[in-house]
């Protein structure tokens, strides 16, 4: 097979706000027991994994939070409800913040907000953990909308005064054409666009690259949101696009024609796995 070409996104891999979370649970663990972290530290198995090794353990919920009788919480990037720092405090535990000062701001937003009475909308995932988290800061009414298909049903009285903001990972072209919606139903709304900058970037690139090659991989962890809507954007635009937790993930030959590989991956993918991935893709074109 001739030799393929590579294309690696810049903005592929860990961003600012996983690199400072991953990095300060590496070096609690270094000097201290009893470390505890709320939800993954990011959605990458290999690196839980290798935290789980270093005996960093992992609670989910409310009810596993407060069997913890000593030692030090870490709240991940995409932070929590402000609940959770209440039980947190209440229990005694050390808390260590690694929330994204992207999500943070939102926190910020919405917690001003609805104590003015604005109504808030979230577009994003309900499930996801940042979007929980968001949720968990408002002080009265709040919904959540994913889609802009649920933006044409949503419907509240003309008067609502509304905080619309965004799950930073959020689509981009998704979240202009949501906006819009809501624009043209003339509700009283205070749009902010809270898509992380970082977010808007990776997803740009993206694109630009899955519309120049004949195959397209998006490496990521299978629950990483962003990682998702890069896939969801290359595969529009490239008909062979791969979606790998690693380079192992990936099929044994590529299909015929396929010269050009791009790679970007999602927020959350070390820069090993994206280097095992390059090497991958090299070694096939060498058979």
């Amino acid at each position: 097979m001739a030799e393929i070409k590579i294309i690696l996104a810049e903005n592929a891999g860990f961003c600012f706000g996983v690199t400072k979370a991953v990095e300060k649970v590496y070096e609690l663990a270094k000097n201290r027991n009893n470390i505890y972290t709320y939800g993954p530290i990011i959605h990458n198995e290999s690196v839980v994994a290798d935290l789980e090794r270093k005996n960093v353990k992992v609670v989910n919920t409310p009810d596993e939070l407060s069997k913890i009788e000593n030692g030090t919480v870490v709240i991940r990037s995409h932070g929590v409800s402000r609940s959770i720092y209440e039980q947190i405090n209440a229990q005694g535990l050390e808390c260590v913040d690694a929330t994204c000062p992207f999500v943070k701001r939102i926190h910020t937003i919405v917690d001003e907000e609805s104590a003015k009475g604005r109504t808030i909308v979230v577009i994003g995932n309900p499930t996801h953990p940042e979007v929980e988290g968001i949720v968990g800061w408002t002080n009265g009414p709040v919904y959540v909308v994913e889609t802009p298909e649920e933006a044409e049903k949503f419907s509240v009285p003309k008067d609502t005064q509304i905080c619309l903001v965004s799950q930073t990972t959020y689509n981009y072209n998704k979240f202009k054409d949501t906006v819009e919606i809501f624009k043209q139903k003339g509700y009283n709304i205070n749009i902010v666009n809270t898509i992380c900058s970082a977010t808007e970037e990776r997803q740009t690139e993206a694109d630009r690259i899955s519309g120049q090659v004949d195959a397209m991989i998006v490496i990521g962890g299978a629950h990483s949101s962003n990682t998702r809507k890069l896939y969801e954007i290359c595969s529009k635009k490239c008909a062979y696009t791969y979606f790998v937790q690693k380079a192992d993930d990936l099929p044994g030959d590529f299909p015929d024609g396929v010269k050009t590989v791009g790679i970007t991956a999602g927020a959350s993918t070390p820069k090993n796995i994206i280097e095992e991935v390059q090497t991958y893709v090299r070694t096939r074109s060498d058979i």
